[in-house]
């Protein structure tokens, strides 16, 4: 494994709040797909952090009562089973959402999300275009050494 010191791969320009700020506003902050969670600094100091799960246990702890559809996003981006995976990547990029339900027709077949994606996405794609003969691993020509059939 190659050894890369952590300073190349931090984000410099992460999103910070003060302990005083209000949770809707970090709520709002949090909205955007490029913002993952919120450094809390009093001074310079990190005393704290603030993610989509710390809001939503919030809300779950909370007494007000309001139906779903009066934070539910509307209109939803769905995906056809019959696209490919890396349709679905793209559309989620594109429109910046991190949850896929698929549907055929108005038929709600599953849900895809980022983390259910990640393992058949590569980080970065290879197209090779072979020009020559398939190689036959095994066959050879008494040297030891495989050939071309």
């Amino acid at each position: 494994m190659i050894e890369i010191p952590i300073e190349h791969a931090l984000t410099r320009s992460a999103r910070t709040l003060r302990p005083e700020t209000p949770v809707s506003e970090a709520a709002q902050r949090l909205r955007d797909p490029d913002v993952p969670a919120l450094v809390v600094l009093e001074d310079e100091t990190v005393v704290g952090i603030v993610t989509e799960s710390d809001i939503v246990a919030f809300v779950a702890e909370t007494l007000e009562s309001y139906p779903v559809e009066t934070i539910m996003s509307a209109p939803v981006t769905t995906i056809s089973p019959s696209e490919s995976i890396t349709a679905a990547a793209e559309t989620m990029r594109t429109d910046g959402v991190k949850h896929l339900p698929v549907v055929e027709g108005e038929t709600y077949c599953g849900l895809v999300s980022i983390s259910t994606l990640a393992p058949y996405l590569s980080r970065r794609r290879l197209d090779i275009d072979w020009q020559d003969d398939p190689i036959r691993i095994g066959a050879d020509d008494g040297s030891g050494i495989p050939v071309s059939e």
